[in-house]
């Protein structure tokens, strides 16, 4: 992990008043790792990609068999539908960082199944949050992009 990397900011080079905020920003990121692969970067990254937060959405509802969560995240994207290979792709992303499990039964063939984990759960909650925060302040967004695009205009 990236915690034993220092991350320095030249702090002269900023106002006196955003030094203090710089510095213990820059603490906090040394601290959690400035490496693509530490958690904080991959996990955020990995939320801001096509599917995964709707990934876990679905998966909070229960446990679901790969075609039919396939099928159910076809259905309720506004997106091209997920192809087989993406939804294992991100599945498996889910299952290495401990957010959803994978289950799969002894039948011929196997029935492969996945669920959120208890993390999973706690991290799809606090998307659902960001989710609610932005379907409430949508009003407030569209006018903000209306009036930048309006100024750009000109």
């Amino acid at each position: 992990m990236g915690r034993d990397l220092e991350v320095t900011v030249e702090t002269a080079r900023f106002p006196a008043a955003l030094r203090p905020g710089l510095i213990a920003l820059a603490a906090d990121m040394a601290a959690h790792g400035t490496q693509r692969s530490d958690p904080t970067r991959a996990v955020m990254a990995m939320m801001g990609d096509r599917w995964t937060a709707l990934i876990l959405q679905v998966l909070m509802i229960g446990t679901w068999r790969h075609a039919d969560l396939r099928r159910a995240l076809s259905q309720l994207s506004a997106e091209q539908a997920i192809s087989q290979r993406v939804l294992t792709l991100k599945l498996r992303a889910l299952e290495r960082d401990g957010f959803v499990e994978r289950h799969v039964t002894a039948d011929v063939p196997p029935r492969v199944s996945y669920a959120l984990t208890p993390l999973g759960h706690d991290l799809a909650g606090q998307v659902r949050a960001l989710i609610d925060w932005v379907n409430a302040r949508g009003p407030a967004i569209a006018g903000a992009r209306a009036a930048f695009d309006t100024r750009d205009e000109d």
